[in-house]
């Protein structure tokens, strides 16, 4: 006799995915501890240091971006463009955040590249958490 059952499943991803989103999360993490941390000390380095980890968090997002949009031309599913969404608002704010990074001394960081780094640092977590979010899938159990 069988049963139909509900089974929870992990969303099957690439591995080369997995990787390529643990840069932004980790990059635009540690341009937001730089940016905290180069307000306490003034030290400009952690600015610059900050402005490096930004620009290789979009080197390593923009193949993501891509790779979002491809899987929202295949999926055409809610999750995927609300996932699309996020990755392609973070890349921009990204984009904006280097460009405010850019400028010298403490109007790089300030308030409006505080922000910023906030804000990437926060979208990049949300997007990697519907990426690799549980689903459901429906299998017949014997």
């Amino acid at each position: 006799m069988t049963e139909t059952q509900s089974r929870l499943y992990l969303r099957p991803l690439h591995p080369l995915y997995g990787i390529l989103l643990a840069f932004p999360i980790a990059l635009f993490s540690t341009g937001l501890a730089s940016d905290i941390a180069y307000l306490k000390t003034a030290e400009m380095q952690w600015s610059n240091f900050a402005s490096w980890a930004i620009a290789g968090a979009l080197v390593f997002s923009a193949p993501i971006v891509a790779w979002a949009a491809l899987g929202l031309v295949w999926h055409r599913r809610p999750r995927a463009m609300l996932y699309f969404g996020l990755i392609a608002v973070m890349w921009i704010a990204g984009l904006i955040n280097a460009f405010q990074h850019s400028h010298d001394a403490w109007s790089s960081v300030g308030t409006l590249g505080l922000l910023l780094s906030i804000l990437t640092t926060v979208l990049a977590l949300v997007a990697s958490w519907i990426a690799f979010s549980l689903g459901r899938s429906r299998e017949i159990v014997r």
